[in-house]
C-alpha cells in the first residue's frame, strides 16, 4: 500500500487550473472550437451534452464496482491534495473475490470517508487490535489472524482483488477477528482511530519506490510517525518488513532518530523475523533469488 507520507502538493493557480480545463475539454473551460463557434441555442445545448457526459464519466469513476461493497473513493474530494504512497490499481476480480465482497463486506468491511471516528472495541468485540497497512492479497494477514484469534487485525488497502481475497480466506479459516478498511490509512489514522486505540501496526513489504525522485513517496517517513504515535499505546510495537535494501536502512535511520520510538533490537539494529509474521510466497520468492529481507521491530514509548 498504501500506501501515505503527509507532504503536501502545491495546487495549481488558476489559470493553469483554466489551461487544464481547456486541454481536457472539461465543461467548465473552452476549446478552441467554441472560440469560433456561432453562440445560439445550438451552441447551449452542445455546451450541455457535454457537461452531462463529464458528470456521467465523474459519477462512474466514484461508483463502488459491487453494490454494497467498497466504495471507488470513500473519501471523495474533500480531502487535501498531497502526495501519496500508494497508486490504486484496478485489476480483474475473480468469481471467489467477488462473491467474498458481496457477501462479506457488509458485516467485516467498512470504508475509510474520515466522516466518523471508529469504535474499536465495538468493532472487534473487546479484542487488542493491531493496524496493517498494505496487505496485497491477504494471505499473510489471514494467517496470522487465524494463528492468533485473541487479536484483532483492521488491515487498511485499495486493492479491490486484495480484498475480496482476503475476506474470502478469513471466512474459510474461520476467523472472525479481521476487518477490511478501504482506502487511504493517512486518513484512517488522522481523522478515524481514537487516541491510544492501537496495540501495534505492521506495514510488510511497502512499496519500495526505488527511485530517487520517488523517495518522498515512501511510507515511513518522519510525518508519517507523528501521526502514528497518538493512536498507538504506550508499549505497542511498530513492526516494518523489506526486502530493499536501501529502504530498510532509511527505515531504521528514520525510526532510530525519531523520540517517541525505540528499537527493541538490542543492538539497535534489525530483528529477526518473529514467528508470527508468516513467510510469505513472494517473499519466498525474493530469498531463492538472494534477496535479505529486514525486520524492525519498534516500541512506542
Amino acid at each position: 500500500m498504501s500506501e501515505q507520507p503527509l507532504n503536501p502538493t502545491t495546487a495549481p493557480a488558476p489559470e493553469a487550473a483554466a489551461e487544464a480545463a481547456t486541454v481536457t475539454g472539461s465543461p467548465t473551460g473552452s476549446t478552441a472550437a467554441d472560440a469560433t463557434a456561432p453562440a445560439g441555442p445550438a451552441a447551449d445545448e452542445a455546451a450541455a451534452l457535454r457537461a452531462a457526459s463529464f458528470e456521467r464519466a465523474r459519477r462512474l469513476r466514484q461508483e463502488p464496482r459491487f453494490p454494497g461493497g467498497p466504495a471507488a473513493d470513500p473519501a471523495g474530494s474533500h480531502h487535501e491534495r498531497r502526495i501519496r504512497s500508494f497508486q490504486p490499481r484496478r485489476s480483474r476480480v475473480t468469481t471467489g473475490q467477488q462473491d467474498a465482497l458481496e457477501r462479506l463486506w457488509p458485516k467485516w468491511g467498512l470504508d475509510i470517508d474520515g466522516k466518523r471516528v471508529l469504535d474499536l472495541a465495538d468493532l472487534f468485540d473487546g479484542l487488542p487490535v493491531v493496524l496493517e497497512i498494505g496487505f496485497g492479497m491477504g494471505e499473510a494477514t489471514a494467517q496470522m489472524a487465524a494463528d492468533d484469534p485473541g487479536t484483532g487485525i483492521l488491515a487498511v488497502d485499495v486493492h479491490t482483488p486484495g480484498q475480496g481475497n482476503l475476506l474470502g480466506l478469513a471466512d474459510r479459516a474461520g476467523s472472525t477477528n479481521v476487518r477490511v478498511a478501504n482506502g487511504d490509512a493517512v486518513i484512517l489514522l488522522r481523522e478515524m482511530l481514537p487516541p491510544a486505540s492501537l496495540d501495534g501496526l505492521r506495514v510488510y513489504f511497502p512499496d519500495p519506490w526505488p527511485k530517487a525522485r520517488h523517495h518522498k513517496r515512501r511510507l515511513i517517513q518522519p510525518e508519517f510517525l507523528d501521526l502514528v504515535a497518538p493512536v498507538l499505546k504506550p508499549g505497542a510495537v511498530i513492526h516494518c518488513a523489506t526486502d530493499w535494501e536501501p529502504y530498510a536502512e532509511q527505515m531504521l535511520e528514520v525510526l532510530t532518530a525519531h523520540p517517541r520510538y525505540e528499537n527493541t533490537a538490542a543492538d539497535g539494529g534489525y530483528a529477526p523475523r518473529p514467528a508470527f509474521r508468516p513467510l510469505t510466497r513472494f517473499e519466498g520468492q525474493g530469498l531463492d533469488k538472494g534477496h535479505v529481507v529486514h525486520d524492525l521491530l519498534f516500541a512506542r514509548v
